[in-house]
């Protein structure tokens, strides 16, 4: 088993996936109300140059920090795919609301670390650990961060998620992802909780989702059918800012469902 990345290694990551996630943050906010140029438009998504441009940025940015880590996003991997270390990114989280020119999208930048070798029968992301989370809302200017074993941030401060229990007092935001199978498997899961929660929220952009639970302004966030590059850094600042981060790979591509909520509540929304 390979140790994980030096304490000073991982401020130095942290103050670069900051600084990347501020660049791309930019450009966004700068490009809210202007017309977007569409590479590809689906019935439930949407994919712009600006996501592009973005992640190039970003891997830009990454690689003369750091030349030998890897970087894996929506596009595949940049990079040696058997390094021990990996980025894991999402330039333009809420594509669609960003489109439109609806103010809720962020950065998402999770960097993860090869805890074990690649066993048999393994899923392509068990080996890999998240280690460090940066997502950042280019419109409130809220950064969320978290190094492991360490407190959650929001703009330095810590954060921490709610304290409630009962499910008709929680607000639960529930996710679509793109495929008919992920709305197939959504639906009667949001027919259910709309009847026993206070409120569900459908926000559209899911690492601002996951970091609204951790800062305790949602008590969960459930979708199935969602990427890892939406939910790796996110996950990482729930866990730190003391929430549950409970996600099972869906399929070998990088594809998840999820449960995401304050630690107080799996149950009672698996039983919902």
């Amino acid at each position: 088993m390979s140790k994980l990345p030096p304490k000073t290694n991982l401020n130095k990551a942290l103050a670069t996936a900051t600084n990347a996630a501020h660049l791309a943050g930019d450009v966004m906010r700068k490009n809210l109300r202007l017309v977007k140029k569409v590479n590809l438009a689906e019935q439930h998504d949407i994919k712009l140059e600006l996501d592009v441009r973005c992640q190039k940025l970003i891997e830009k940015t990454l690689r003369v920090a750091f030349p030998a880590t890897a970087i894996l996003g929506e596009e595949g991997i940049v990079g040696d795919p058997h390094c021990e270390d990996r980025w894991v990114v999402d330039p333009i989280d809420g594509t669609v609301n960003f489109t439109y020119g609806i103010p809720h999208a962020c950065v998402s930048i999770a960097l993860q670390h090869k805890t074990r070798e690649h066993q048999a029968n393994d899923h392509p992301d068990a080996p890999f650990e998240t280690v460090l989370g940066v997502v950042y809302d280019p419109f409130t200017n809220e950064l969320y961060s978290a190094i492991v074993g360490q407190s959650a941030r929001l703009n330095s401060e810590p954060i921490s998620v709610s304290t409630r229990t009962r499910l008709d007092e929680a607000i639960v935001s529930v996710g679509f992802a793109k495929t008919a199978a992920s709305l197939d498997k959504m639906l009667p899961e949001f027919n259910t909780l709309v009847h026993k929660v206070r409120k569900i929220r459908i926000m559209g952009a899911a690492a601002l989702a996951m970091v609204y639970v951790a800062a305790g302004r949602f008590d969960a966030y459930v979708e199935s059918g969602i990427r890892l590059w939406d939910i790796a850094a996110g996950g990482l600042i729930l866990q730190c800012a003391g929430g549950d981060f409970w996600h099972e790979p869906v399929g070998t591509d990088h594809t998840y469902k999820i449960l995401a909520n304050n630690g107080k509540l799996r149950k009672k929304l698996r039983g919902a």
